[in-house]
């Protein structure tokens, strides 16, 4: 286990698109975005949780964004893109890095909640220029394992489902 102290000011960063469909196309369940964000912060300083989410004008899709705000999460969102040619688009990849890069004075840790090996050149950044620990929670079995490497610490869902995912 890395060293951390109950000191630590920490910014969890939860790309909800890669978990939901991690957790669909692996288990068939949901995420338990209550346990995450737990796990996420640790009995340390949490400053910000931000949820990135994407509308796709779904019934039940609002009572999920109150649910993660009711949780303790900002939830940001967008409208999903539909192209003239009927391919979809909803990703808050350069969002998510943005917001850790404009953060990161304020933090000792960012915990970013997602496997997506786009993140890499991120926590790259995050680590050696900007001086923050860089925790990833995500599905091991779906991971960047570049990504992997590259945190301080990886905290593998897959080890502890039944605490992680909701079963239907």
């Amino acid at each position: 286990m890395a060293v951390q102290f109950r000191e630590q000011r920490v910014g969890v960063f939860v790309d909800v698109q890669n978990m939901y469909y991690s957790a669909k196309n692996l288990y068939n369940a949901k995420v338990n975005f209550a346990q995450i964000l737990k796990e996420a912060a640790r009995g340390r300083s949490l400053i910000r949780a931000i949820a990135y989410v994407i509308k796709a004008d779904v019934k039940e899709e609002q009572n999920f964004f109150d649910a993660l705000e009711k949780i303790g999460f900002e939830v940001k969102a967008k409208d999903l893109q539909v192209f003239a040619g009927g391919a979809k688009k909803g990703d808050w990849d350069i969002g998510l890095a943005m917001d850790t890069i404009e953060l990161a004075p304020k933090l000792d840790t960012i915990v970013i909640v997602s496997g997506d090996g786009d993140y890499v050149p991120l926590v790259h950044h995050l680590r050696h220029a900007l001086g923050c620990r860089i925790e990833i929670i995500a599905f091991g079995k779906s991971s960047s394992s570049l990504l992997r490497q590259e945190c301080d610490l990886f905290v593998d869902i897959d080890s502890d489902k039944r605490r992680f995912l909701i079963f239907r």
